[in-house]
């Protein structure tokens, strides 16, 4: 795969990554309509699901050619980004980390939120984590950052208040290990808040053999020691909201 990146970074960001953050980042996933694919190689989708995994190939050398696709304004109607973001229950100061973060849809939006603490927006794909640090450079974003890391291990570089993994979960492989390790990840309190596709055909979103129900979340997550604190609808989506069952409410 050409993975020529045609950006530069700017020195705000270039700084923070020189820092040693980038050193200890954290994976990426992209979706079928709101963004988003776990690994991405040669090639269309070709999800698989299995019982504690999935896997999507796709081609990410073009991320402008993405960001049209991820950032369409059309996306807000059904993504309900406003909704989200209250759930996050977010304050000045929050560390938060967005694993599969591609084009940075959320992490642009939550980084005002959070003038004193740090987003960070987490993905496998280079070239993607490379257009979003040039984006947050470019909107003055200095609490942004964009992290490269491995498919199965998350590693971000602190622990953090909330994780997100928004249009992402099904396309995780080993899903329960992959959550028991991001529990090291979030401070005490801290939530992990999952948002994906319900069952049935939409107009966005993947085809209805790959996506899971919410009840399959709730079980997967549940073995990886996590307890549901809460959850709700959107357009098309589900929002799990979790808590790690030895943390406190």
């Amino acid at each position: 795969m050409n993975r020529t990146a045609r950006y530069t970074i700017g020195p705000g960001v270039l700084g923070l990554l020189l820092s040693g953050i980038l050193g200890c980042a954290s994976p990426e996933h992209a979706s079928d309509s709101g963004e988003n694919h776990h690994a991405a190689t040669d090639g269309g989708a070709t999800d698989g699901d299995a019982t504690d995994g999935a896997t999507v190939h796709h081609r990410f050398d073009d991320p402008e050619r993405w960001a049209d696709r991820f950032e369409d304004p059309s996306r807000d109607a059904w993504q309900e980004p406003e909704r989200v973001l209250q759930a996050m229950e977010l304050t000045v100061s929050s560390r938060v980390a967005d694993i599969g973060a591609a084009t940075g849809y959320f992490p642009v939006r939550i980084a005002p939120r959070v003038p004193e603490g740090v987003v960070y927006g987490v993905d496998i794909e280079p070239t993607l984590v490379n257009y979003l640090n040039v984006r947050a450079h470019r909107a003055g974003l200095t609490n942004l950052v964009g992290l490269v890391c491995e498919p199965q291990d998350p590693r971000i570089p602190e622990p953090v208040d909330v994780v997100l993994v928004c249009n992402t979960y099904h396309h995780i492989d080993m899903r329960v290990d992959y959550f028991e390790r991001l529990r090291g990840s979030l401070r005490p309190g801290g939530r992990l808040m999952i948002v994906d596709f319900r069952k049935g055909e939409f107009p966005v979103g993947p085809s209805d053999e790959h996506k899971l129900p919410a009840t399959q979340v709730i079980d997967e997550l549940g073995r990886a020691g996590y307890r549901i604190a809460d959850q709700f609808e959107l357009q098309y989506q589900y929002v799990l909201v979790f808590r790690c069952s030895s943390g406190p409410e």
